[in-house]
């Protein structure tokens, strides 16, 4: 396949490294990390100390267990991500609206969801009155995004009158999209449609800016995107004839795995499962469009379960265990060739782990996707394991560890004797504390023939079990750690530039992806952007539910 220029696969002798950090794990005074003056601190750090990338979760609304794995749309932006700060220098909310009393070092959703709703309603009050001049960017907004926004406008004024109720529980008409019904709702919901579309006006404004800022600084941004869809989704109501469902618009089949050696029942993910006939008769359309609004906000974007692009395991909705299941084909080649065709090109990395074929590592090649590794996953005692630095291909993403895994100095704390021996041997060195372990691992990816490796804040900081992300299967409790703004500061960062330069993984002259970097900033752009009106840590690739 003739490479397309800009795009991956990587450029000969490309190198580059980049960090893992969710925006909701930023500091800020608002109970959760967004959009404002501390990511554009963070895209300095990463500048200070030579990385070129930006690695974030996925960007969607979250719905169960704040999962942002589990989105109410795969085309919306999360409302908890817009700054107080960016809207106060819009002049929609008042530095005394935005006083607050939160923690600095995990997010507390219940406090924080109904603090911004109180924002953004106040917002949304003054923004008539105060911000007249914006009214036509907002109505344009609105019409550039129809196709999915007002769907969506509509999927979460709905969900507000029925307090939160699955979209299933709602009245029989609504659950089938009765024309009649649908129109009668939107006019009596027209106000709180409104709202859901300012909210989104100013998040698309909000990380416009942001990534605009990254670039200046030569900081690009890489997005993730899940393979399936939440079943509590505007995506599914919206658009039924593209999943397989009953008459009664319920799963007839939910995705998961089989058993293997780590589950013994398999496990049962309960997301909805596509039907590709469907979306294939379309051009795949909605799955192109769902990758064009992502690429809105980031340069380069991780497909998640690039193996379901071959197959994926169907369960009868309903059965007890994810054994009934059986494989089915997905669209493989067809589907890329159709990004290909309507993007120009196939900005992704693929999310290659778990229980990869010679099929999946086939299609992979065959589209020169670059592949991912875990250093976390490598070291077991088998030479073959693909997760061990010597057996990287040029093509491939190496990651110390990821947002479903343990911290690196936790994994290594819990890590057997034996595998603690293969990984100072692995680098090459006497055995040291677990203090050491997680500079030593971010050295080792640093320094593999990989293109790109990515490490999250967490292994820079050598933070333990307090800082873990998310524990797969653990229903609670996930995705609230927070960094404070002492661990922004510039000395800890001081190490990662070292790693860096003599990895030899500096910017360089050709950076991917064909734009060239703007001059850099002053250390006073990033409040003129805001102000600016427009399972196992040691099994070996463990596919685990988040």
């Amino acid at each position: 396949m003739r490479q397309k220029p800009g795009f991956p696969p990587f450029p000969e002798e490309y190198r580059a490294s980049g960090m893992l950090l969710h925006v909701t794990s930023l500091p800020s005074n608002y109970g959760i990390g967004d959009l404002g003056p501390s990511a554009y601190s963070w895209v300095d750090r990463l500048h200070e100390a030579g990385q070129q990338w930006w690695q974030a979760l996925p960007l969607g609304p979250t719905g169960y267990g704040n999962s942002p794995y589990q989105p109410l749309s795969s085309f919306a932006g999360n409302d908890l991500l817009l700054s107080p700060d960016a809207l106060i220098a819009d002049e929609l909310l008042d530095a005394l609206d935005c006083k607050s009393h939160f923690g600095s070092s995990a997010v507390d959703y219940d406090s924080v969801v109904p603090f911004k709703e109180r924002l953004l309603e106040r917002a949304w009050a003054n923004f008539g009155p105060r911000r007249k001049d914006l009214r036509v960017a907002f109505e344009e907004f609105g019409a550039q995004h129809a196709s999915w926004l007002d769907d969506y406008a509509l999927f979460r004024a709905l969900r507000g009158r029925y307090r939160g109720a699955s979209y299933l529980d709602w009245p029989t008409p609504l659950v089938q999209r009765d024309r009649t019904a649908l129109n009668v709702a939107r006019r009596e919901l027209a106000i709180q449609m409104d709202q859901v579309r300012f909210a989104q006006f100013l998040l698309f404004r909000q990380a416009e800016k942001l990534k605009e800022y990254a670039h200046s600084k030569g900081v690009r941004l890489i997005g993730d995107l899940a393979f399936f869809v939440s079943p509590e989704s505007s995506d599914v109501w919206a658009n039924p004839e593209l999943f397989l469902l009953d008459a009664s618009r319920r799963p007839r089949f939910v995705a998961g795995v089989p058993p293997d050696y780590f589950s013994a029942e398999g496990q049962m993910w309960g997301n909805p499962v596509y039907n590709w006939d469907a979306m294939r008769s379309t051009g795949y359309l909605w799955s192109i469009d769902r990758l064009r609004s992502l690429l809105l906000h980031v340069d380069l974007i991780r497909l998640d379960h690039f193996r379901g692009f071959v197959a994926t395991w169907h369960i009868p909705a309903g059965s007890p265990t994810a054994r009934s299941g059986k494989w089915i084909a997905g669209p493989g080649a067809s589907f890329l060739h159709a990004v290909e065709a309507s993007l120009g090109s196939l900005p992704f990395l693929a999310e290659d782990l778990g229980l990869v074929t010679s099929e999946v590592e086939a299609l992979r090649d065959r589209f020169q996707a670059p592949g991912t590794r875990v250093l976390q996953f490598a070291f077991d005692g088998h030479e073959d394991n693909p997760h061990l630095p010597h057996n990287f291909a040029r093509n491939t993403v190496v990651y110390t560890g990821t947002h479903d895994n343990a911290t690196t100095r936790e994994w290594y704390e819990e890590l057997p004797d034996v595998q603690r021996q293969n990984l100072w041997r692995c680098l090459d060195r006497a055995a040291g504390e677990s203090a050491e372990v997680a500079l030593a691992l971010i050295g080792l990816a640093w320094s593999s023939v990989a293109a790109l490796a990515v490490a999250p804040l967490q292994d820079l900081l050598n933070l333990g079990s307090e800082a873990r992300m998310n524990v797969p299967g653990r229903a609670k409790g996930n995705w609230r750690w927070r960094c404070t703004e002492n661990m922004m500061s510039a000395p800890n960062f001081q190490p990662l530039g070292e790693l860096t330069r003599k990895a030899k993984r500096v910017p360089g002259k050709c950076l991917p992806f064909g734009t060239d970097v703007a001059p850099a900033l002053d250390n006073t752009a990033a409040q003129r952007f805001l102000s600016n009106p427009l399972q196992s840590a040691t099994a070996p690739a463990a596919r685990q539910r988040r």
